[in-house]
């Protein structure tokens, strides 16, 4: 049997099918096929039923696909604790949300570079958390405090919004204005709540998952939305609508497992990013320019 055969068919027991599979593992349909036709030849077991609408695991399978998961967590933890004794060199992922990551973090990590030239960055921008247990990425930014007892959360900064627009799209009187906000997946975000409360029973115009689409389409003139102070403020072709309660500003956390903590380029690495963020407070919370 081939070990690498388990950690496929862990995956895809996580994924529900095999395309889903294939795009976490980064490999090729047919690969992920046939790797788990040679799994099940070497254990003579039947481990999944093949559907039009996707995978389904039998009880082989399921007893199988969570020993696995188990084997797989301790391959990790040999990972992470291996890192104790690394060098500052070598790479580190750092994931988190994309405006914030590529806005403000990214401009602001030259110090880093020039301090520890041997370390290299990963910069992943994306909306849902990273799983640090399974090495997605080595550090995270997350706009809530995790609950999950093996991370260790470190506050680095918060992040303030406002109601922006173009004075066009500001000048219609408030009752004709057009909304602009996420989608309804992310209904639950707090300044999409604080939106909602504005907007009363009007329709979004338009919405999106990306903060940075929504910023295209303000900055377009087609309507009014939540921003972040940082994002919106340098930009010329926005005004703030005044006088308004802004929204509870958003906490940022700087997350790592608890097994990576003490790694030096880790370590270096957040130290990094929490003095990047120290630095730009007044632009994270509003009333100066980028």
């Amino acid at each position: 049997m081939d070990w690498d055969d388990l950690r496929i068919f862990a995956e895809l027991a996580r994924a529900g099918s095999l395309s889903a599979a294939a795009r976490r593992l980064k490999l090729d349909h047919s690969t992920v096929s046939r790797r788990l036709d040679a799994l099940e030849a070497a254990l003579g077991l039947k481990l999944l039923d093949r559907l039009p609408q996707g995978t389904h695991l039998t009880a082989e399978g399921e007893r199988i696909a969570e020993a696995a998961g188990r084997m797989e967590e301790q391959a990790f933890l040999v990972q992470r604790l291996a890192q104790d004794g690394a060098p500052l060199s070598g790479l580190v992922r750092i994931s988190g949300p994309p405006a914030l990551t590529a806005h403000f973090l990214t401009p602001r990590l030259g110090p880093l570079r020039l301090r520890h030239p041997g370390i290299r960055l990963e910069l992943i921008g994306e909306t849902r958390n990273a799983n640090l247990h399974r090495r997605e990425a080595d550090l995270a930014l997350r706009l809530t405090r995790p609950s999950d007892e093996s991370l260790v959360a470190r506050k680095v900064g918060q992040m303030a919004y406002a109601l922006f627009g173009t004075p066009a799209a500001l000048a219609l009187p408030r009752a004709d204005w057009n909304w602009i906000g996420f989608e309804d997946n992310l209904a639950q975000m707090p300044q999409q709540r604080w939106l909602r409360e504005l907007s009363g029973d009007s329709p979004m115009a338009l919405s999106s998952n990306d903060q940075t689409i929504l910023l295209a389409a303000v900055k377009a003139g087609l309507g009014v939305a939540a921003l972040p102070r940082f994002l919106a403020e340098g930009q010329p072709e926005l005004c703030e609508v005044e006088g308004l309660q802004p929204p509870q500003p958003r906490e940022i956390w700087l997350v790592v497992h608890r097994d990576m903590r003490r790694s030096p380029r880790i370590r270096a690495v957040m130290d990094g990013i929490a003095d990047a963020l120290a630095a730009g407070k007044t632009v994270l919370e509003g009333g100066n320019a980028l």
